[in-house]
């Protein structure tokens, strides 16, 4: 509330009107398998797209090369921000989820349901690439690259976690960064990370997308890596965040859980 404040009577009154109207949607249980839903589909797409590139440039020889597998999730995070945030708020990540909760933004009710949700979403992913094309490339399995330990990997990790979280928390944060800015800066940091730090540790910065493909593959010795990172990357960005902006705000909870319909981002512009 304090930055709604420190905008001025006007901004903060708009604020907190638009709080009203939608906070009770937030506390409709009804709605509830709604989001769940969005969270089960996004996450497939995500886990597909992130798994799927390793799985074709498999395949095809190379056809599809580092760079395009590590963009194409980016990009399908954005358009997944576009067309589901205002279901579930497109959280797509255990690491987001559990942040947002610690961030004060999200219900610690619902947490489980959304874990469950991504998991099964990632898990179904990696499932559908196995029918479809067997365990080549790993079944898109994320790895320390050669000759990288597996501290390195899991320091890797967190840095690169916490800088995403703090990217969501923070584009959640202020009415001016909620929808087409917050989608283009997530999706982004994910494409950035992925070209730079991809041959350290896999840039998976999500336990689902790295636990779906080791799951079905049943290979497990790398895996407490992407999520032991992860968990504390998001720890982390959560103390960033109360560092830089304080206690968390009306339009942190509008993007973390959703708003059903309602065009929470143009009534905040407005």
């Amino acid at each position: 509330m304090e930055s709604i404040e420190r905008d001025g009577p006007e901004a903060a009154q708009k604020q907190l009107m638009i709080h009203r109207q939608i906070a009770p949607d937030f506390l409709d249980s009804s709605h509830e398998w709604r989001r769940v839903f969005a969270e089960i589909w996004g996450t497939f797409l995500l886990v597909l797209v992130a798994a799927g590139g390793g799985v074709v440039a498999a395949m095809s020889n190379g056809r599809v090369t580092i760079a395009m597998i590590v963009v194409a999730p980016g990009i399908m995070v954005m358009a997944i921000i576009y067309f589901m945030g205002s279901v579930s708020g497109a959280h797509l990540n255990p690491a987001v989820t559990l942040a947002f909760a610690f961030r004060r933004n999200f219900p610690w009710k619902r947490v489980p349901g959304y874990v469950v949700g991504q998991v099964v979403g990632g898990i179904s992913a990696v499932v559908f690439l196995r029918v479809m094309f067997g365990t080549v490339g790993a079944l898109g399995a994320t790895l320390p690259g050669s000759g990288v330990t597996y501290p390195k990997a899991l320091a890797m990790e967190v840095v690169l976690t916490a800088g995403l979280v703090n990217t969501i928390l923070g584009t959640a944060s202020g009415a001016r960064n909620i929808g087409t800015n917050g989608a283009i800066a997530v999706g982004g940091y994910i494409a950035l990370a992925g070209l730079w730090s991809a041959p350290v540790s896999g840039a998976s910065m999500n336990p689902v997308r790295s636990l779906a493909p080791d799951l079905v593959r049943g290979d497990f010795h790398t895996t407490w890596i992407y999520i032991v990172g992860p968990a504390v990357g998001a720890l982390i960005a959560v103390g960033f965040e109360w560092i830089l902006k304080g206690k968390p705000t009306a339009a942190g909870g509008i993007a973390a859980q959703g708003s059903l319909g309602v065009d929470a981002p143009d009534a905040l512009d407005s």
